[in-house]
């Protein structure tokens, strides 16, 4: 219980952090990225107009860079371009390379070709970014030299990267230390009310048996009275809820089977069904069962077969008259499946987890009628998951119900 309740409060603690970092570092790099991408397609539209210019005027000198943060006056020195002219039938006329070394012509084509056939005005072509600037007559391509901007970009998304994991790894073992000082008052709640359960069960127990043995004595004086016999069976009732609340709440500690050993789940199971076997056939209802041979688990026999009893003693109370109870136990992916099913008729399907928790009844005037104590099913799922287990109940058309305990 406490390893559950602590993996939980590290598991949401975590949850948020992390999202958290990782809206901030989405946040970081996108801001960036909007931002070397705006400076450069500004900078590339001053490039292509200054490209028109030449036209006019050959010896026009290349404009600063600049945006709404300043202007570069070493920007002439440091632009790297070349333009390429195209008819508009995207047939290249003109390639411009004077402020380039790199590219020769046939990449630079190799460039366009590739730009136009994404048809898309601006972007990202390897390590340039592109701008297309279409008319009547013509197409004209610029590739500015983006090489430093995309590492730049490249190395600030991995620098994130890197802070935000091992911020996170430091904040997992600072939770890690602190999450059970953490939780110490929710689990110093937890440990009062077993106590409490625990005893007043013992408080209890006195009292109930008193009452069952006073009852037992006037019934040898009054034999087939209906007030002792009821006394009889509401003092019965009661010993078992008393028995299931301690039991219940043993199985919330930390080490509810300290003696833990490896047995054969197939002949613990064969034992407790035999049984309900003869229970059954004895109430008019029809019980199968298929269980496989040589499944072994490492755990608790006595709970385990406490587990399958509960089932099988709820799918006898419950089942329809003359319904039909089946029973299997098999191996799956080297995870143990046990599932009791059994025919019914559920009056709504849509929320049958509740069925597992405490004093949940879906049917009160039936509970009351099968002398059902409403812990049952909430020890089936308390078992299973102290075994690395989980419990869970399904039904697909509200007449035949299926618990299935995996282990």
């Amino acid at each position: 219980m406490l390893k559950k309740i602590q993996r939980r409060f590290i598991l949401a603690a975590m949850a948020a952090f992390g999202t958290i970092t990782l809206l901030i570092i989405v946040g970081i790099n996108a801001a960036n990225y909007y931002r070397t991408t705006s400076m450069q397609d500004h900078r590339a539209e001053e490039l292509l107009k200054h490209e028109q210019a030449v036209l006019a005027k050959p010896k026009a000198p290349l404009p600063p860079a600049g945006d709404r943060f300043g202007r570069d006056p070493e920007a002439a020195f440091t632009t790297r371009f070349f333009v390429v002219h195209c008819d508009a039938d995207g047939r290249i006329r003109a390639i411009s390379r004077d402020y380039i070394f790199s590219v020769d012509e046939e990449t630079a084509k190799e460039y366009t070709q590739a730009v136009l056939s994404k048809g898309r005005e601006k972007g990202y072509y390897k390590d340039y970014r592109y701008l297309v600037n279409r008319s009547e007559k013509e197409i004209s391509v610029l590739f500015l030299n983006a090489a430093i901007h995309i590492q730049s970009m490249r190395s600030l998304l991995i620098v994130s990267l890197m802070i935000g994991i091992c911020s996170l790894l430091m904040v997992f073992f600072l939770i890690l230390f602190l999450s059970r000082r953490a939780i110490r008052p929710y689990l110093k709640n937890i440990e009062q009310q077993k106590r409490f359960i625990t005893d007043a069960g013992h408080e209890l127990k006195t009292p109930i048996t008193s009452i069952a043995t006073s009852a037992d004595i006037a019934a040898m004086e009054h034999e087939g009275d209906e007030w002792i016999e009821n006394i009889r069976r509401q003092a019965a009732r009661l010993t078992k809820l008393v028995g299931d609340m301690v039991a219940l709440s043993r199985l919330d500690e930390e080490t509810p089977f300290p003696e833990k050993s490896r047995f054969s789940v197939s002949e613990a199971a064969w034992e407790i069904a035999e049984p309900f076997a003869v229970l059954a056939k004895a109430k008019g209802k029809s019980y199968s069962q298929s269980i496989e041979e040589d499944l072994t688990l490492y755990g608790d026999r006595a709970a385990i077969q406490r587990m399958i009893s509960i089932l099988l003693d709820n799918a006898v109370r419950y089942s329809d008259d003359g319904g039909e109870i089946q029973m299997q136990i098999y191996r799956r992916w080297g995870r143990i499946c046990i599932e009791v099913s059994n025919t019914c008729d559920l009056p709504d399907v849509s929320d049958l987890d509740r069925l597992f928790d405490r004093f949940y009844r879906m049917d009160e005037s039936r509970s009351a009628m099968t002398g059902g104590t409403g812990i049952g099913l909430s020890m089936v799922r308390a078992i299973a998951e102290t075994h690395g287990g989980k419990a869970t109940v399904e039904s697909s058309d509200g007449k035949m119900i299926c618990f299935r305990v995996v282990l």
